[in-house]
């Protein structure tokens, strides 16, 4: 009938001026969302003026992204350190400080979510060293022990069980040796291994801050001879539009007047001055319909968050799934992960490379199934559960099933720090989709299956991948981004494909391989929120039963990727062809399959790898969902008898 190619370049609007993120390999603007998301949240400013007031509004900018506690150090009137830290939220910490009054024109503050060491006051940021230096720190350092042992041997005495502190005595130490907090934050970062975004503001030097960054993001906000330091855009646009992006390997030096870069080869360089086009007050579903909409255009930075802080340099940094994520994963012999609804599909995809690229075997099953079946746990078997919200009623119980049953260790994937799900589990990789407000989730599933591949390359790392097996893998993952932004450029030509399926009332999804749970992804969502019966199946199943129901009347939606199952699936397509059935495929370019009387091509952005699939090709549906349900008329984001969190059995 007729084929709709890929657009080589976005269609849909934007929001901002396009450049590409610093250490993101993607092609993606951003600030096309409100804010860079982050899991700890980082704010500093210098100025004239009390700067205590933006250092909490920024830290009330970053709360969304979820944190156990909340700190502030600023160098007050005197020159010297005033620190205040809490646990919980940041609203603890503002009412820590109307009893406890600071001021000061210097200063940094932090919410964080525990990495190392247990959610508490002592472990909270800033951390400090002696004479009066204090640090904010995201990411993970991966040689801190090593590093802890040298500075014990050298005196120092550390107050929490953080890899933070670490960083701070070891700054604090080449200070006393340099005698210059820059070159002493430059030797620092040179020792260390791991993903990291730093500020740092000394008693000694009380006119100058220093940032630092390899894997994490940093911004810098310029304002009127006073500037400020973040992790993220949105913390700083009460009090700028113009910031510069810290590359891998940046050491800044701010002052109220100037900033000065010096790149991972100790050359100064000037990085470009971007001016925002948000603004602090702009509405949530900003220029989308729904938001629904708006979550789907958001995946390429969602997925970028997801993998900041937990790759660098082609290698995954293992401690992002917790202290003790390299010995159980080591000991792991075989996996068993469950979940509910959308994110069982995620489950249902990654079952299939932890099977054939870590060689271990994966059991999946939906959480309330599990509760009943009394299962059977192998030696060694890590138990995964996976929610966008953490309370989900039936997967909170499987855990605390689970735990009774002698599995090796457990490990959730969610969305929400603070939930039960990741309260109660030894090991946590939380995604940054930041808040699904639509009741389909969209971000949330693409983020789990980035997650759930992290968690595929450290499995393969102690199961026989050696170190270039796993930069491979790892760079697909970056690729991501760039990938799916492409995708959402098919926006238009799905818009149009979707009017074919105004009067239609059911809808057959196919896949093989890891996109057959692709296609049941595909077919809730058209159910979900338009309200037309779809269902999926194998597409090797067709012959057992469902064509059956394949006449002119029934649209049969395919995914292509091209990979070993193409030629397979080519002839389960035939099958439908040959029984009247319309088929719309979304296929690789170079898979061979060519539009026809009763075929619809729609072509998918080329070089997808079977690693990359999953999340690319559930784009286009998702899209598709979208626009039937306009068409239809329904409730997008609030779907009826739909709640976002099933927190019942």
């Amino acid at each position: 009938m007729e084929r709709l190619v890929c657009p080589a370049r976005p269609s849909f609007p934007l929001v901002g001026r396009a450049f590409v993120r610093p250490g993101i390999q993607a092609n993606w603007r951003p600030e096309q969302i409100q804010g860079l998301a982050i899991m700890c949240g980082i704010v500093g400013a210098i100025a004239e003026r009390n700067i205590v007031p933006i250092l909490m509004e920024g830290l009330r900018r970053l709360e969304y992204r979820g944190y156990d506690s909340a700190g502030i150090a600023v160098l007050n009137g005197s020159g010297e350190l005033a620190r205040l830290r809490t646990v919980g939220k940041v609203r603890m910490l503002q009412e820590a400080l109307e009893r406890t009054p600071a001021t000061g024109s210097l200063g940094i503050a932090h919410t964080r979510w525990a990495t190392h060491g247990v959610p508490s006051e002592r472990n909270a940021h800033p951390h400090v060293s002696l004479d009066g230096l204090a640090i904010v720190h995201n990411g993970i350092i991966e040689n801190h022990e090593e590093l802890r042992a040298d500075l014990e041997r050298r005196g120092y005495r550390f107050a929490s069980e953080t890899d933070t502190e670490v960083v701070a005595h070891r700054i604090h130490h080449h200070l006393e040796t340099l005698g210059d907090l820059f070159k002493a934050v430059r030797a620092t970062v040179a020792e260390l291994e791991g993903a990291y975004a730093l500020a740092v503001v000394s008693e000694k030097e009380p006119d100058r801050m220093i940032a630092a960054r390899q894997g994490c993001p940093v911004v810098i906000g310029l304002g009127v001879e006073e500037n400020f330091v973040a992790s993220d855009v949105a913390a700083l646009l009460p009090v700028t539009r113009r910031f510069m992006f810290l590359e891998e390997g940046d050491v800044a030096e701010i002052r109220r007047k100037s900033v000065r870069i010096i790149d991972g080869n100790g050359d100064t360089i000037e990085r470009p001055v971007r001016e925002s086009e948000l603004n602090a007050d702009a509405a949530e579903k900003g220029q989308y319909r729904h938001f629904m909409l708006k979550e789907i255009h958001e995946q390429p930075r969602a997925i970028a968050d997801t993998l900041q802080e937990r790759v660098a340099n082609g290698r995954l940094l293992e401690a992002a799934f917790g202290p003790a994520a390299a010995e159980i994963f080591k000991r792991t012999a075989s996996v068993h992960i469950v979940a509910c609804g959308t994110s069982f599909h995620a489950a249902a995809t990654v079952r299939y490379f932890i099977e054939q690229i870590c060689r271990i075997p994966c059991a999946v099953d939906i959480a309330s199934e599990y509760r009943y079946r009394n299962p059977l746990v192998p030696p060694n078997s890590l138990f995964v559960t996976i929610s966008q919200s953490g309370e989900t009623a039936d997967t909170l119980a499987a855990l605390r099933l689970a735990k009774q049953s002698g599995y090796l260790s457990t490990l959730a994937v969610c969305n929400v720090p603070e939930s039960s799900l990741v309260r109660e589990s030894e090991l946590v990789m939380l995604t940054r989709a930041g808040p699904e407000i639509g009741v389909a989730s969209t971000k949330a599933f693409t983020t789990q299956l980035a997650a759930l591949s992290m968690l595929v390359v450290a499995l393969a790392r102690h199961h026989g991948a050696d170190a270039e097996r796993e930069h491979g893998l790892i760079t697909r993952l970056v690729e991501l981004p760039s990938l799916i932004e492409r995708t959402l450029a098919l926006d238009p030509v799905i818009h149009r494909l979707a009017e074919r399926f105004a009067d239609k009332h059911h809808t057959l999804f196919l896949g093989r391989g890891a996109l057959y749970p692709i296609a049941m992804e595909g077919a809730l969502k058209l159910k979900e929120i338009s309200y037309i019966h779809a269902e999926s199946y194998p597409a090797g199943e067709l012959k057992h039963g469902p064509l059956a129901l394949v006449d002119a009347d029934m649209p049969v939606i395919a995914v292509a990727p091209n990979n070993d199952l193409l030629e397979k699936l080519k002839s389960n397509l035939m099958e439908v062809r040959a029984r009247g059935g319309e088929l719309i495929v979304f296929a690789d370019p170079e898979s061979g399959i060519q539009p026809s009387d009763g075929v619809t091509v729609i072509e998918m952005p080329k070089h997808v790898t079977y690693f990359q699939a999953p999340a690319v090709y559930t784009v286009p549906l998702q899209l598709l969902a979208y626009h039937v349900a306009i068409l239809k008329g329904t409730d997008v984001d609030q779907p009826r008898n739909l709640a976002k969190s099933v927190t019942v059995e």
